[in-house]
């Protein structure tokens, strides 16, 4: 899209925001209650026992497969990006994706046990790749690149997803765990519809922002990628039927594979894109300077991800959920992350608009959030270091925990939406958005993996290896801020 289709730097009037940030706002803020609405009971449904209305799977394995759902959603970004760049168009993407997400849901509220589950898991997945990475695009596309209110826009975006993920535990949470789970799932799906609604009625504020794709396929190209999706479709098919009939098609197997994609799928990515000969050299230069910055978003990721899993089983089975005498769902405590953003979110972005050109370069608001980042986690070592893990954890702790790490979060990842839109390829705009969200990916294929070390007997050198680990990651992104800077082609 050329500078001429920007929206104009006059439109200030969503709180001085371009009147299109107002209509993403309050479609990812739905779309963000459904997500986390069924994401604050997923954990309980999965490792329920069968007569309580859950599926009655062990707690490793549970916590396992919540973050590789979480990590096949993000990775599915990148064919919702390829989508938008190159067949429908952002915008097209971003309504399909919610049609789909809506029906995931639905899925999941009819009690039909595992293949809900798994049908529920395919919708979703698709639909939340077509829709996250574009919404958050086009959220770039309102601005110009030397438009100083980005980084407060972005900011206030990332408050709408808080928004909707605040709300979602106290009803889905609510209705889910005290009431029936396909209750609290059929909840999520009005989420989205009500999503679908204000998009639907507000797309003119958008202008011309994502109404085209940006790289087109020609003819001859379409037919090519339709042989080669039929192709791999069939592969793909035949391996599944093979792996069935030899036993090895297990839950584990599922996790470790999704592991390995998980970490090796953005590193191809990038590779892709550094080498395509529609990246130019200024694009070049700035996509080696994002390397770090992927690596350190991953770092972060890998802690603040596992509220649904650790985070959540830790609230459920570890800690005292009496509260000025008064007992709360476990779920309720997933609305710890988005009270915490909706508090510092107005703050930061305050902050960053009143700096200006004097505010912390984005490698050193990187560093910052992966040293808070990791600090939440040693934080959580506590209770275990001073009661014992056999005595019930005052809730504190998980307060605590949760907003130093969005302290963390405020300094990276509405940052880190940012810097993405301003580092990407003309060619690769969506696409890079994609690349973004692999790094949330990245974190809960590792994730799954770590989650399963997790148990009260392992408490204490969990927490603290852990968060050690992110914040020496944090050292490093310090350390070597000012030769990524320079590599990043005068982008702040």
């Amino acid at each position: 899209m050329s500078e001429l289709t920007k929206v104009s730097p006059s439109d200030r009037g969503f709180f001085g925001h371009p009147r299109g940030l107002a209509t993403l706002f309050f479609l990812e803020m739905w779309e963000r209650f459904s997500y986390y609405g069924m994401s604050a009971i997923l954990l309980y449904y999965l490792y329920d026992q069968t007569s309580d209305g859950g599926l009655g799977l062990d707690k490793p394995t549970s916590s396992a497969l919540v973050s590789i759902y979480g990590a096949l959603v993000f990775m599915s970004g990148i064919l919702g990006g390829w989508t938008a760049d190159r067949l429908l168009g952002m915008r097209r993407a971003v309504l399909l994706g919610g049609v789909m997400i809506m029906c995931g849901h639905l899925a999941l509220a009819l009690p039909g046990g595992m293949p809900a589950l798994l049908v529920s898991m395919l919708l979703i997945v698709a639909g939340t790749g077509l829709l996250k990475p574009n919404v958050s695009s086009l959220v770039g596309e309102l601005y110009s690149p030397t438009d100083n209110r980005r980084d407060a826009g972005f900011s206030l975006f990332y408050m709408g997803i808080n928004l909707g993920a605040f709300i979602a535990p106290y009803l889905v949470g609510t209705l889910g765990q005290q009431v029936d789970y396909h209750l609290g799932f059929g909840l999520a799906a009005v989420g989205m519809a009500a999503g679908l609604v204000v998009y639907a009625r507000g797309r003119t504020r958008l202008g011309q922002a994502g109404s085209v794709p940006t790289n087109p396929l020609h003819a001859g190209e379409r037919r090519q990628v339709a042989m080669r999706a039929g192709v791999g479709l069939a592969v793909l098919a035949v391996a599944l039927l093979a792996l069935g009939v030899s036993g090895s098609l297990t839950v584990q197997a599922l996790i470790n594979t999704v592991t390995v994609l998980a970490v090796l799928l953005p590193v191809a990515y990038l590779i892709t894109m550094l080498r395509s000969p529609h990246t130019d050299a200024v694009e070049r230069t700035r996509l080696i300077a994002y390397i770090p910055l992927f690596i350190g978003a991953v770092c972060y990721w890998v802690v603040n991800e596992q509220s649904g899993s650790v985070l959540a089983q830790f609230a459920d089975t570890r800690t005292d959920l009496e509260i000025f005498g008064f007992a709360v769902p476990s779920s309720w405590f997933q609305s710890l992350n988005p009270i915490a953003t909706l508090i510092l979110a107005p703050i930061f972005a305050w902050l960053w608009t009143r700096l200006g050109d004097r505010q912390p370069t984005t490698p050193r608001k990187f560093a910052t959030g992966l040293l808070l980042g990791g600090a939440s986690f040693v934080l959580l070592a506590g209770p275990g270091l001073l009661h014992g893990v056999d005595v019930p954890a005052s809730p504190w702790w998980l307060v605590a925990s949760y907003f130093v790490v969005i302290c963390g979060s405020m300094c990276l990842s509405p940052v880190g939406l940012s810097a993405t839109t301003k580092l990407a390829p003309r060619a690769f705009l969506a696409q890079m958005m994609s690349l973004w969200f692999l790094a949330s990916a990245a974190a809960e294929g590792i994730n799954a993996q770590l989650v399963q070390f997790y148990r009260p007997e392992t408490e204490i050198g969990y927490f603290a290896g852990v968060g050690a680990a992110v914040m020496a990651a944090g050292v490093v992104m310090h350390l070597i801020a000012p030769w990524v800077q320079r590599r990043m082609g005068g982008v702040r």
